[in-house]
């Protein structure tokens, strides 16, 4: 039988958050400490939370850009360094949802209609 000291602890989203269209399943788990993150919610970035990103590197999907972004819209949050070191199939799994929070509605549905 394991502590609360000892045992590892796993860090997921809300049940409720997890069917969230904008909820990320990890294919490689965060470690934090004894925490490991294995999904991220993210929420549509405000105008501000985007300062000192260049858009068109972000729609690029720039490494460096998403992870700026990343820790000022992740829950939890996931810091740079964490970013950095994500699993490249994660962080464009993340890019992607962090693209689509740029698009505009009309943008969205004229691209579904597209595909």
């Amino acid at each position: 039988m394991s502590t609360p000291e000892t045992a590892d602890s796993v860090v997921t989203a809300p049940e409720e958050s997890k069917h969230d269209e904008n909820t990320v399943q990890l294919d490689t788990p965060i470690q934090r400490g004894k925490q490991l993150i294995d999904t991220v919610t993210l929420r549509k970035p405000c105008a501000g939370e985007l300062r000192g990103i260049h858009l068109a590197e972000l729609l690029n999907l720039d490494v460096a850009s998403l992870i700026k972004v990343i820790p000022r819209i992740s829950s939890p949050g996931i810091t740079a360094p964490e970013a950095a070191g994500m699993d490249p199939a994660d962080l464009l799994a993340i890019g992607g949802k962090v693209v689509g929070f740029l698009l505009q509605k009309q943008a969205k549905t004229d691209a579904s209609l597209v595909a």
